[in-house]
């Protein structure tokens, strides 16, 4: 063994976890070296070739929002933008976009390696120096040692990966990609960090050239582009977009799949590890609804210069000549060549009820773990932890409080909680229906919520957090300033051309952008003296005075949260010392270690009665505390 150079942090892997990971880090000022086994699996996006989507694209909005990386990465190399879900309320609006999923993976690397005060390595990590309970160093299985005071663990999918297609496996990470099978995983077993094994899978990649798209439905990007970053211009981002193509499997397809589910290893008992329920595999859905006679399947394009398409519903594990065939049977791709089989993935991860809401791993002081070694899976997922991560384990070697993002403050509050309190036992995916506060965390507003945290941290620039402010005060100044503009019957003729009941008497323009009927650039002819204000300001103020009476009923909800969430649970409980409470909830309180009675009330089998047990007992303790003290 020899020594390299002493580093503040070490990021283990180089996927979408590890990228914002690092990248925080060395913008806080710290050394850090990135691994990777490959470098050419940097910011590599082995699935969907897409970032966003329904929740997914808050959380890209709440990284930006931070000072990470994602959302600019994927502006500068999207083939193709959409707002879903724009039929709905705006709390559900989530924007997705098709990458290029090589000008992705390529930008995102050249914006590391131009990172001042960030290496990028390819090597394995196969142990993690640890003394007294902290970090030390890390080691390569090359035999370099190189001295750290944190460590981030991000080995996404690699961590002793299997890839099974149908009868054949092959021990490699995805893509084809060397798998990590130095030691790593034995060393934290020995360590006394228990393992388990997840899985996941991919479709097959598809010749375009053999595709009659003629038979398919097409799906064309916005006309107006949104970008993801708050910080790019969407004028500057405007260019051509790809289309993607909709069909579906039918009964057809169906016999096949049930004909060869013997030959799948899903089925057939040689994966192990616990796949995703909300994104199962093509052999999944056929069993699980048979009631169901087709399935929806998206052909969406891999890149600019490149003719692979990705089937995108249509994970799959069985064999190469069962893909074909069943494809086969598809509208439109009735004579379509395979360029990449789909297989399915099961690699190590740990249980995320190890971790704290630093998302530093319990057990060990300054080592901390993203993405799907975590339990979670996607793309976003993973950056949106990565970057909490890095931002937590550079804040602690400055002797900083540390950055928790509770479940009213967005997204990547939930999921961190969800994974931290809850545990989970399969793949967790990020879900709109998972915010409580959905309507307060809404993609739009991200950088309203989150930017002044990311500027508190040093991820935010000066230049950057001084446009933020005015946006800020822009916004409050025009929904005053609609407050007091008087709107007379004179605009009966506008507001019954937009299908709006006339006007009595007059009323004032904020009471008009109440109406769902009425929007705020509608309402301009009859607004003369109105300033120019940018989109985005204006879509703000329309948002917050149309919803006015249920943000501040949401509002009402988050103080009623907040005061369960500031009853702080001392460190050093011992629950079999608090009386009446049921055995479960002793068994589950002493696992998780919740910080708050909030937290504590999220924990699955902890009961509303246990919670009052446990309120009372804290105040008691307060009591006689308090008495000692006179």
């Amino acid at each position: 063994m020899y020594q390299e150079q002493e580093i503040d942090v070490a990021v283990i892997g180089g996927g979408h976890a590890g990228c914002e990971a690092a990248l925080a880090v060395a913008r806080m000022g710290l050394s850090c070296v990135l691994f990777a086994v490959n470098l050419d699996s940097i910011a590599m996006m082995p699935c969907n070739p897409s970032i966003g989507g329904t929740s997914k694209g808050h959380l890209v909005r709440e990284v930006d929002a931070l000072g990470g990386e994602m959302g600019r990465n994927i502006d500068k190399t999207f083939i193709q933008s959409r707002m879903l879900n724009t039929g709905k309320g705006p709390a559900v609006h989530s924007l997705r976009a098709q990458a290029d999923k090589f000008r992705y993976k390529e930008t995102m690397k050249h914006t590391l390696e131009e990172q001042e005060g960030l290496l990028i390595r390819q090597s394995e990590v196969v142990d993690i120096d640890i003394q007294d309970g902290s970090v030390k160093g890390v080691i390569t299985a090359a035999g370099a040692y190189y001295p750290c005071k944190a460590a981030v663990i991000c080995t996404g999918t690699y961590l002793n990966s299997t890839c099974f297609h149908g009868e054949w496996k092959a021990q490699s990470g995805p893509n084809g990609m060397q798998s990590a099978r130095g030691g790593l995983s034995e060393a934290l077993v020995g360590k006394g960090l228990p393992l388990r094994r997840f899985k996941t899978g991919t479709p097959a990649r598809v010749d375009g050239k053999t595709l009659d798209f003629s038979k398919m439905g097409e799906q064309k990007g916005d006309e107006r582009i949104i970008p993801f970053s708050f910080e790019t211009d969407a004028e500057e981002i405007e260019r051509p977009q790809r289309s993607c193509y909709l069909t579906y499997t039918n009964k057809r397809t169906h016999e096949i799949i049930r004909k060869n589910l013997h030959r799948s290893p899903l089925f057939g008992g040689a994966i192990v590890g616990i796949g995703p329920r909300y994104c199962p595999s093509i052999e999944d859905k056929v069993v699980r609804f048979a009631d169901k006679e087709r399935h929806q399947l998206f052909l969406e394009p891999e890149g600019e210069n490149t003719n692979e398409y990705y089937v995108q519903g249509m994970s799959s594990s069985l064999p190469e000549d069962v893909q074909r065939d069943m494809l086969r049977t598809i509208a439109g791709m009735e004579n379509v060549r395979i360029m990449r089989t789909g297989y399915a993935i099961e690699y190590d991860c740990i249980d995320p009820l190890e971790l704290k809401h630093t998302l530093e791993i319990k057990k060990f002081h300054g080592l901390f773990s993203a993405g799907q070694f975590n339990g979670s899976s996607g793309y976003e997922e993973a950056a949106a932890q990565g970057l909490i991560a890095g931002i937590n384990a550079a804040l602690e070697i400055k002797g900083e409080e540390p950055l928790i993002l509770d479940r009213s403050q967005g997204y990547i509050g939930v999921l961190i909680d969800d994974l931290v309190i809850k545990g989970t036992n399969e793949p967790y995916r990020m879900m709109t229906s998972r915010a409580e506060y959905r309507l307060l965390l809404r993609q739009d507003n991200a950088d309203l919520r989150l930017t002044e945290l990311g500027h508190r941290v040093g991820l935010i620039s000066e230049e950057r957090y001084t446009r933020f402010l005015a946006k800020k005060e822009a916004i409050e100044q025009e929904k005053e300033r609609l407050k007091q503009v008087h709107v007379s019957v004179g605009a009966n003729d506008l507001l019954t051309s937009l299908g709006s009941t006339p006007l009595s008497s007059g009323t004032t323009m904020e009471e008009l952008l109440k109406r769902p009927e009425v929007s705020y650039e509608s309402l301009a002819s009859v607004d003369p003296e109105r300033p120019l204000l940018s989109r985005d300001i204006t879509e703000q103020v329309e948002i917050q005075i149309r919803y006015a009476g249920y943000i501040e009923k949401q509002n009402a909800q988050v103080e009623k949260f907040k005061k369960l969430e500031n009853k702080k649970i001392p460190e050093d409980i011992d629950y079999e010392a608090v009386g009446n409470l049921r055995t479960e909830a002793v068994q589950k309180l002493s696992r998780v270690r919740p910080a708050s009675v909030g937290q504590a009330s999220r924990i699955s089998g902890v009961s509303p009665a246990d919670i009052s047990v446990l309120i009372i007992y804290l105040e008691q303790r307060r009591r006689h505390a308090a008495e000692r003290k006179v």
